[in-house]
């Protein structure tokens, strides 16, 4: 794995991730996202349909938490979860836990730590996650760790042992890595940890930097355990200490303003969660993100650079009719749901090139969403997925051309 940084702008890193996997090469334009699955599969899509879309990421993420119970399969099949799930043309990034799932608490060990299957809790040691690992066999994957720091109230003592225990851990899967025949064409990520605790962050990040990895995944920033400005200072902080010349990946985090904010703290990769989040909650993404392109250069923009939809807000504010929005829903998406999209006959966003906005309108959405028809959750996936991926696009071009508060000026509208 090698990362070509071309351009450092304000803090801002835009570069080229080359990962040379256990078949086959690809590269990575940071910064960028994984492409996210369920059981190496992106929930609502069949591969077909998947790939109507253009400039998919060239990593997809799998998840050690919803492999787990298939272990004895895969160990029998012998060929990897991309031969296993009929992938093509990618790479795999495995990571411990599903992003968009939510995970109890208090179940780690100095020894194992729990996932949680559709059948409960498993128990996994480091060999059992290395097992898992070369059943699976990834491309990329990070190592095992405690990151149960989030709760509130956790004790400096608490955020101290499982910066312990994650580096102890670490050294094992290293160890384990280099006698796996399986595992020979893969990389390894550390896991840095620390909570909210500066010292702590620091003293994680500086030890992990020493043991022989090929990147960092930050862990215990999630949205919904941290406050933002904490996270841009802790990231920042934590960034400093890593080698420049390796990419750094950000756990939990996908709404866009947050995004932006720790690409500035030296972020170069992210879960791609967030489109399946839209969609779950009967959403679509519909926040603009171009910028007023160079006349020179108009019409030359791929058309995944979407545009949203003039007047109307993104947020739903409260109806006359008593609607209410989903819990969690952000500023970034609408409510289609809603009463007022049954005789709206626009696409989700003009000017999107996505299937679903090519062929459908609101009003169809909206009535696939109250009868509960299982073509809403394509169609909104198709569309959330183009969408986002056109985020990252323009955020790319942005830092680029130095032109990053310009973006940000018009997320957040």
């Amino acid at each position: 794995m090698k990362l070509e940084i071309s351009k450092v702008v304000r803090g801002c890193r835009l570069g080229l991730l080359n990962i040379t996997g256990q078949s086959e090469q690809h590269s990575l334009e940071v910064p960028g996202c994984l492409l996210y699955t369920r059981c190496a599969t992106v929930p609502h899509l069949t591969q077909d349909t998947l790939h109507t879309l253009h400039n998919l990421p060239a990593v997809t993420q799998v998840t050690l938490e919803s492999l787990a119970e298939h272990q004895e399969v895969l160990e029998e099949f012998k060929h990897g979860v991309r031969k296993f799930a009929g992938l093509h043309d990618t790479l795999l990034f495995c990571s411990l836990r599903d992003p968009a799932a939510p995970h109890p608490a208090g179940h780690v060990t100095n020894k194992t730590v729990s996932v949680w299957g559709s059948g409960g809790r498993i128990e996994m040691s480091v060999a059992r996650f290395m097992a898992m690992q070369a059943a699976v066999q990834p491309d990329v994957y990070e190592s095992m760790a405690d990151g149960e720091t989030w709760p509130e109230n956790t004790t400096r003592k608490r955020v101290r042992k499982a910066v312990e225990r994650t580096l102890s851990h670490l050294d094992e899967c290293l160890e384990l890595h280099h006698k796996a025949q399986e595992l020979k064409g893969s990389d390894i990520f550390g896991v840095v940890e620390g909570g909210d605790i500066l010292e702590e962050r620091l003293r994680s990040a500086r030890e992990t930097a020493k043991r022989p990895v090929a990147g960092f995944v930050l862990d215990g920033f999630q949205t919904t355990s941290m406050e933002q400005d904490l996270r841009e200072k802790l990231i920042s902080a934590v960034t400093t200490e890593l080698p420049q010349e390796k990419p750094r990946l950000l756990r939990g985090v996908g709404r866009p303003d947050e995004i932006i904010a720790c690409v500035e703290a030296g972020v170069d990769l992210f879960e791609g969660f967030f489109p399946f989040q839209v969609t779950e909650r009967g959403c679509a993404l519909c926040f603009k993100y171009t910028i007023t392109p160079d006349p020179e250069t108009s019409g030359t923009s791929p058309p995944t650079v979407l545009e949203s939809n003039g007047y109307e807000p993104a947020v739903e504010q409260l109806k006359e009719n008593g609607d209410s929005s989903p819990e969690n829903m952000t500023q970034f998406e609408m409510n289609l749901k809603d009463t007022r999209y049954r005789n709206d006959f626009r696409p989700l966003v003009d000017g999107c090139s996505c299937y679903c906005c090519k062929n459908h309108k609101r009003a169809y959405v909206h009535h696939l969403l109250v009868t509960n028809e299982l073509l809403a959750g394509v169609l909104l996936m198709l569309h959330n997925t183009a969408h986002y991926l056109g985020f990252f696009h323009a955020l790319r071009e942005a830092v680029a051309n130095d032109r990053l508060q310009d973006l940000k000026s018009k997320v957040l509208q």
